[in-house]
């Protein structure tokens, strides 16, 4: 029997935590895996860069180490594992947050998978796509819409995917009022999966720094500002799209009676400030927040993406400036979605 040749391929690793500003991954050769049962070996073309790799890189939600970031990833089937038939060699797949959930537990019985107390994370838990090649759970992989390129259609997968949930979370009726907090990767989608499902809806977008608020402008803003104005009419919903946590104050004394907040984040910089009750919290005003994603929000959100079609901002970087992307990353200048690309 003829062995199969062993492929090198390059991967950034994250061996241990610190700031991002220390360059924390390292670029390596290693040897691909070969997919097991059920799962398909992707060769890498576009992974996004997320603000959850800041949080895990700097310990905010530590991953297993060593561990292979990036969960926005773009590629083609190489090979298939015993027992996959969903897909062929060569089909282009999505792989997004969530690798891995039982099927089994209250949550996945529940529609809730994504808060499956087994789950593993893509790039947390699972190497990710920070690399040539990623294996991945074949019952995780979604088909990538013809109307995206590879780069445009890597961060629907997390910007796109949870910025979906967290609209669908905030449960906003055509007409009603929406306040945009932060305008990066997943908020310049949201505005445009809003303006085409709620044209009668006002969308107000607070956020620090021109260029964003001129990108929201361009999206379709009705109203921008900074991120302590008051937009000139009531806010009913309102989603939370920045890693601080006194945002949180800001918008809930901005909600107007029964409104309602949705905080896109999976951790906060810092602490929510103490809340006044009566400013904050009175007149059945609700807070939620969004909790990772369920593969039904990515099936419903790429056909979404495409028939709009979301049109995502993007600025590209090699696999080898992964560091380099994510600095930029924290420190608010990538305008829209930062995507590394391979070139191999």
């Amino acid at each position: 029997m003829t062995r199969r040749r062993e492929l090198a391929i390059k991967a950034q690793i994250l061996n241990a935590l610190g700031p991002v500003e220390d360059r924390r991954l390292s670029l390596i050769d290693r040897p691909v895996r070969e997919p097991g049962a059920g799962q398909i070996l992707v060769r890498v073309s576009a992974c996004g860069v997320c603000h959850t790799e800041l949080d895990e890189i700097e310990g905010r939600l530590p991953p297993r180490l060593p561990i292979v970031p990036g969960h926005q990833i773009v590629g083609r089937v190489e090979r298939l594992g015993p027992g996959v038939s969903s897909f062929r060699v060569g089909d282009r797949v999505g792989i997004a947050w969530i690798a891995w959930a039982c099927g089994r537990c209250a949550a996945c019985r529940s529609d809730h998978e994504n808060l499956c107390p087994n789950a593993r994370w893509t790039g947390k838990d699972e190497d990710g796509g920070y690399a040539e090649y990623v294996v991945a759970d074949a019952a995780f992989a979604y088909p990538i819409p013809d109307a995206f390129s590879d780069v445009e259609a890597a961060p629907l997968l997390c910007a796109g995917v949870i910025g979906y949930r967290a609209l669908r979370l905030a449960q906003l009726s055509d007409g009603q009022t929406l306040a945009l907090y932060g305008f990066g990767a997943s908020a310049h989608i949201v505005i445009q999966v809003a303006k085409h499902r709620f044209p009668a809806s006002k969308v107000a977008v607070l956020t620090r720094g021109e260029a964003h608020r001129a990108l929201a402008r361009r999206l379709g803003a009705d109203w921008t500002g900074g991120p302590r104005d008051t937009p000139p009419w009531p806010v009913d919903r309102a989603i939370d799209f920045t890693p601080v946590g006194s945002t949180i104050r800001e918008a809930l004394g901005l909600l107007a009676p029964a409104g309602r907040l949705v905080v896109n984040a999976i951790r906060k910089r810092d602490p929510v400030p103490e809340l006044d009750y009566a400013e904050h919290v009175w007149l059945e005003k609700e807070l939620t927040s969004t909790a990772n994603v369920t593969r039904r929000d990515a099936q419903e959100f790429l056909p979404l993406a495409a028939e709009i079609p979301i049109v995502p901002e993007v600025r590209t970087f090699g696999l080898e400036e992964a560091n380099e992307a994510l600095v930029l990353v924290k420190q608010g200048k990538i305008d829209a979605a930062a995507v590394l690309t391979m070139t191999r």
